[in-house]
């Protein structure tokens, strides 16, 4: 059965002209042997489970039923997780745009205004000039200016931020301009001043203003305050005079709101109209919930409908710059279709990432997540919200497509039309009254209205509740990236990001909303199959960590616990791994992957499994018995660069010592041993095809952990190993040792 389609032929926008396509639609090559392998492969598992169910009845001691009653639970995990898969593989879909017919069906004037929301953190962590050339490279889009607002959303509450989108504002009037007489493609400066450019003296000027605006940001950031030399004007003085007092922190401030520039009044240096460009700190108080990036962002839909209340939508990450100037007659090519427009809530955008090292070592491009179970997702009801690159409608958050929720406010409802400036004294304070923190009690934001609360992960719960409702969506894959961002480059914060994505997706797939029941009853089966692929993900956490130490502590107690090399069950084995290995690969290749890169993404689901989703189980239900855990952790986005260098020539970062490091060298640990008295055993003994299994499935993952035997041994960088680390792993995996040779003998 299959979730609701919709735009399944060449859709075409029809206000003007017939023969004028917006975008296209062309199913995958490979759905009809998808099709065929999934239903071979399922044979293969139903038989797989015969001989669970015929081990476990026949077993003769407590023991060996333990080890076949683990084996078959990670098993049914991994059957579990594969019939998920199978959703993305049964109906993908390629999409295409046409955004050059968009200025002959519909006149620049008529455009539907846009709203761009970017949220930010922490300066420390997410370095305020980062956020700076995010926010210019939109507001450089080929889109009227008199159109385009943006919103940048500081939950951090810092004074260097302001002043940061303070120097930008002032660079905004030469960059703009700049951008448009030159035609160029990477409007993020950072960006384009770091490729091959062509030289000419305007150039030059523009880069020294660059240079000498990022000097200023990184010294304020450095002395960790605004010094008086730079707040000039009484404007300034006003801003900043609302953190000259101790009762403003971090967690305890008041609504801070600022108009940088407002297009009614601000012009380039060639007279155009400038963007809007308003910094919003919402109020934070320790006593009242924000709800993490999700309330961020309900208050940025409040504030914006307060000032500008544009129909469309785009939220950005920080770092996430915008590598495209005409993304947004992309998006339009499918919200101006009256075919699709009236259930769709967003076109999503893959998350696209630069600065990735050749082999991408740490698998940041997730290249399932952000593009290949997107483009399967896109031939049912459409992609899930990534959290980043999404343009939505602002309608789609308020109620499904046939009911209009309102919100409590009538000016801030999606069809309510501002017709005053944005500086107008009732709008302000409007906008300041809807950032309150107390301003969604007794509300419906956050539960039917906005993005949604109750996870971690806003972005999957938010999507999972708009498709539940009726609403569909687009998944948008050009050539060019769209939006590129940076990635983590030590691995300490790649399983910590993991870490708490699992969390939130655990909230989400053990509650009320889960996409096993609830998802599969409002989007239908193959949907909430999908939806719970990544709802389930960190339960990949027990297979993994059972098939990493039981075999190999049988092995190294020499008991045999797979088939024979010569029993028929032994060729299931091998069709099953080989199988699964196979397509996974295929996927990938075809997915413009590289072999080395998909022996990277194999390697860190191995690891993930071992680190951040065991910890994101176990700190999950922890929290669900009410026992206290850490609280939550923006990624850094700061770059080291020694770190940087270690990262672009290959190596792991692993340097501080850390628990998930731990689990990982206590696997590491166990299979070299495992491996080499194997491999002692396996020459020595008559049952070489009772021990096949067991030492192959050894070797691999000793292969895997090349990188952490590499830190430990062979690397005296501050990237190695630490010793402490080494040494609780190794005590650890020699008591485990010790406990499973006295269990199994």
């Amino acid at each position: 059965m299959e979730g609701p389609r919709f735009g399944e032929s060449n859709a075409t926008y029809t206000a003007r002209s017939p023969k004028l396509l917006l975008h296209s639609l062309r199913p995958s090559r490979l759905t009809f042997s998808n099709r065929v392998f999934a239903a071979v492969y399922a044979c293969a598992i139903i038989a797989l489970f015969y001989r669970h169910a015929h081990t476990l009845i026949y077993s003769k001691t407590l023991v060996s039923f333990s080890v076949n009653l683990m084996l078959f639970i990670s098993d049914l995990i991994l059957a579990f997780m594969w019939a998920n898969g199978q959703a993305f593989r049964m109906r993908p879909v390629y999409r295409k745009e046409f955004p050059e017919n968009i200025e002959k069906v519909m006149k620049t004037s008529d455009l539907p205004g846009l709203d761009i929301f970017i949220c930010t953190a922490d300066p420390y962590k997410e370095p305020p000039m980062s956020v700076v050339n995010t926010a210019l490279s939109v507001m450089a889009y080929d889109y009227p200016a008199e159109k385009t607002s943006v919103y940048v959303s500081d939950d951090g509450g810092s004074a260097l931020t302001l002043f940061a989108f303070m120097e930008a504002a002032k660079f905004a009037a030469h960059w703009l301009p700049f951008c448009r007489k030159n035609n160029i493609a990477k409007r993020s400066p950072d960006e384009f001043f770091a490729s091959n450019y062509s030289w000419s003296s305007e150039t030059e000027k523009i880069k020294t203003m660059y240079e000498s605006m990022k000097v200023k940001v990184e010294r304020v950031l450095e002395t960790g305050k605004v010094g008086d030399e730079y707040i000039i004007s009484d404007q300034d003085r006003q801003a900043f005079g609302k953190w000259n007092t101790d009762r403003f922190t971090r967690q305890n401030h008041p609504t801070v709101i600022q108009v940088l520039l407002d297009k009614d009044k601000d012009r380039d240096t060639t007279g155009h109209w400038l963007p809007n460009l308003v910094y919003v700190a919402r109020q934070k108080s320790k006593t009242s919930p924000h709800h993490f990036k999700a309330g961020a962002l309900n208050v940025l839909v409040r504030v914006s409908a307060a000032m500008t209340n544009a129909p469309v939508i785009l939220n950005l990450d920080c770092d996430m710059y915008s590598n495209d100037p005409i993304t947004p007659l992309r998006a339009l090519c499918y919200v101006l279709d009256p075919e699709i427009q009236k259930k769709l809530a967003y076109v999503q955008f893959p998350q696209e990432f630069h600065g990735l090292n050749e082999n991408d070592i740490y698998a940041c491009e997730h290249k399932r997540l952000y593009k290949l179970n997107q483009i399967g997702f896109n031939g049912l009801s459409g992609p899930n919200y990534l959290g980043s690159g999404c343009f939505f409608r602002r309608r789609a958050l308020f109620g499904n497509p046939s009911t209009l929720i309102l919100p409590e406010i009538r000016e801030i409802s999606p069809d309510y039309i501002v017709n005053k400036p944005i500086t107008d004294q009732s709008v302000l304070e409007l906008a300041q009254h809807v950032a309150g923190c107390n301003y969604e009690n007794q509300t419906k934001w956050g539960s039917k209205i906005g993005f949604r609360y109750g996870s971690l992960s806003e972005d999957y719960h938010t999507g999972l509740r708009m498709k539940c409702e009726g609403w569909r969506a687009i998944f948008c894959y050009p050539e060019r990236a769209a939006f590129l961002g940076d990635v983590p480059s030590n691995l300490v914060d790649v399983l910590g990001q993991n870490k708490r994505w699992a969390i939130g997706l655990l909230q989400v797939a053990f509650s009320r909303y889960s996409s096993i029941t609830f998802g599969v009853k409002g989007m239908g089966l193959l949907m909430g199959l999908g939806y719970s692929f990544f709802a389930f993900w960190p339960t990949y956490s027990i297979p993994i960590t059972t098939y990493s130490f039981l075999p190999q502590l049988a092995l190294l107690n020499g008991l045999s616990i797979f088939p024979k090399v010569s029993e028929p069950w032994f060729l299931l084995y091998m069709f099953l791994f080989l199988g699964s290995y196979g397509q996974d690969l295929l996927d990938f290749v075809v997915g413009g992957g590289t072999i080395q890169r998909w022996w990277s993404d194999q390697r860190m689901w191995m690891m993930r499994g071992l680190s951040s989703y065991l910890f994101g189980i176990t700190e999950f239900f922890l929290r669900y018995m009410g026992i206290p855990t850490q609280g939550f952790n923006v990624t850094s986005k700061v770059v080291d660069d020694e770190q940087s260098k270690r990262y672009e020539r290959g190596l792991f970062e692993f340097g501080v010592h850390s628990p998930m490091f731990v689990t990982l060298t206590m696997a590491a640990i166990t299979n070299l041993f495992s491996f080499i008295y194997g491999l002692i055993l396996f020459l020595s003994s008559s049952n070489k095809e009772g021990l096949f299994m067991q030492l192959f499935l050894s070797a691999l993952i000793v292969m895997n952990c090349l990188p952490i035997y590499h830190a430990i041994a062979l690397r005296s960088d501050k990237g190695k190993m630490p010793i402490r680390t080494t040494i609780t792993a190794t005590f650890l995996a020699s008591a485990v040792y010790a406990a499973a040779s006295f269990i199994l003998k």
